[in-house]
């Protein structure tokens, strides 16, 4: 897939044109940016609206995220846990404290 993202009014005005006229390549708009298929054509158009507006607009490729394959099963049993906890107002690192589900500080320099 490739992430738009736009940095002037012209360049977003082109992106919302864009996506209005080739809605088949648009997976996804967030308004400055669009997340396109990972087509040729979609590379075509981005490349293009990057021709017009040269820096005011950038091109990424990205992937998909695959927590099964980027993250160990402690760190996605520490998500679910933490989102279907009692109190909603105690923070991650005062729900983790005596378990056996990862520190913030220990998730915070590793790199995914």
């Amino acid at each position: 897939m490739l992430l738009v993202v736009t940095y002037s009014t012209a360049a977003r005005t082109g992106l919302r044109n864009l996506c209005r006229r080739h809605e088949e390549v648009v997976a996804r708009r967030f308004g400055r940016a669009a997340l396109l298929d990972g087509t040729v054509y979609a590379a075509f158009l981005a490349l293009r609206l990057r021709e017009s507006y040269r820096g005011d607009v950038q091109i990424e490729r990205t992937e998909p995220f695959n927590e099964f394959v980027a993250l160990d099963g402690p760190v996605r049993e520490a998500a679910s846990a933490y989102a279907n906890r009692d109190a909603k107002s105690t923070p991650y690192a005062a729900f983790a404290a005596g378990t056996d589900h990862p520190a913030p500080d220990s998730m915070r320099g590793d790199e995914l």
